[in-house]
């Protein structure tokens, strides 16, 4: 993996609030590595050790997406959620900002035939096929798509598990990276000082609270995605 510059200051960090953790007596331990000191009840992320994780994670995806790589990014939290949307489909990756359905991808069998289901009545709504329906069973049919269109929406392109897999949260999307690991799927994991940092393949230190901190994460990532999709573009 070759090292390049991602344009990370630390004095932006701090702007954004990404070096603010949780209350001293909401920590796990094995983020002492990462945290640099404490400061009214809170502790303080390293933001030296967040800037070089964010680089290696941005060295990984542009990697990735020159070689034709797919993304999901997951993120459910109201915080997150907008910030989430945003990236991915700047990016062009699939994503997940609502809620995370059990087994979403280590049941992928159920998960594609929700997916079928889903495109199906797209289809039957865009050609007007509700209309030739009985009201009742066309009202059905619109609730059953706003349900799907809601959870699903954000993955309704993804034809196979995703290669890389990129988490807002850890505690609060802690089935998906279950899952992740369960199948083997590299995970990039945006972690806060309540966290476990030996679960995901790469931590980054920062915090998952403040929408201005996780937008600027994903900013990162999103622009070395899009810089490593158009390198693949290129070279095709």
């Amino acid at each position: 993996m070759t090292k390049r510059y991602w344009n990370i200051i630390l004095e932006e960090m701090m702007e954004a609030g990404v070096h603010f953790g949780h209350g001293t007596r909401k920590w796990n331990p094995k983020m002492s590595p990462y945290i640099s000191a404490k400061r009214k009840g809170i502790h303080i992320t390293n933001l030296i050790r967040t800037a070089r994780f964010l680089s290696e994670s941005c060295d990984l995806v542009f990697d990735a997406a020159s070689g034709g790589k797919q993304f999901l990014i997951v993120g459910t939290k109201k915080k997150a959620a907008d910030s989430v949307a945003r990236a991915a489909i700047r990016a062009r990756c699939h994503y997940v900002n609502k809620k995370w359905l059990g087994g979403m991808l280590t049941n992928w069998y159920t998960t594609k035939t929700r997916l079928q289901k889903f495109r199906d009545l797209r289809m039957q709504q865009k050609t007007g096929r509700f209309h030739s329906f009985p009201k009742k069973d066309a009202a059905i049919l619109k609730r059953q798509l706003a349900q799907l269109e809601t959870y699903l929406g954000g993955i309704k392109y993804m034809k196979g598990l995703p290669d890389i897999v990129i988490i807002v949260d850890q505690q609060e999307e802690y089935t998906a990276l279950r899952e992740c690991i369960t199948l083997e799927i590299p995970t990039i994991c945006l972690i806060d000082t309540n966290s476990d940092p030996d679960l995901a393949d790469i931590s980054i230190p920062a915090n998952d609270d403040a929408i201005a901190s996780i937008r600027l994460i994903l900013n990162k990532l999103v622009f070395a995605i899009c810089e490593g999709r158009s390198r693949y573009i290129r070279n095709s």
